[in-house]
């Protein structure tokens, strides 16, 4: 049998894709955030700005930007809560914080505004925990995002001790 040059390319990409294939892992463990991490940090950043004279809501988001918690202060508006989950959800999506991204990727923020649980507005923090990405906490109800975005700051802050030395 004589080898052509389409047998020599097969040949070839089977010797150097198929290892790596045969190498993939079929299970993988993720870390994400947990329950009581994501209530205790909604409930944190809705005290912290509490305590500045604004009444926001708090969504706390997984690593795959699915609602873990929520808080809404008794006198935030209804719509904060959608706000501060699809803050929380730019924040998953982009990698960054929702504000650092609204700041740097202005040329495609209209079309981001448009994708149904996305909104590019500062206010969305990543949470990292152990230093890996475990989730995003989203804020809204303050006058301005970047007083949303301190909120949420304030309250990582006071759960650092959880946050660095997560397994």
């Amino acid at each position: 049998m004589k080898f052509t040059t389409i047998h020599r390319i097969i040949a070839l990409w089977a010797c150097v894709f198929l290892p790596a294939a045969a190498d993939a892992d079929d299970v993988i463990t993720i870390k994400t955030i947990g329950m009581e991490l994501a209530r205790d940090i909604a409930s944190e950043t809705v005290l912290a700005c509490r305590k500045q004279g604004y009444a926001v809501s708090a969504a706390v988001v997984d690593r795959n930007a699915i609602l873990k918690a929520a808080l809404r202060d008794d006198l935030a508006s209804r719509f904060t809560l959608q706000i501060a989950e699809e803050k929380a959800n730019m924040a998953m999506m982009s990698g960054i914080n929702s504000g650092e991204f609204r700041n740097t990727r202005g040329d495609i923020r209209a079309e981001l505004d448009n994708i149904d649980g996305l909104i590019v507005m500062q206010g969305g923090v990543i949470i990292s925990a152990g230093g890996v990405r475990v989730g995003a906490v989203g804020v809204s109800g303050a006058p301005g995002g970047d007083l949303d975005e301190a909120c949420a700051m304030k309250a990582l802050d006071t759960l650092i001790d959880r946050l660095e030395f997560a397994d």
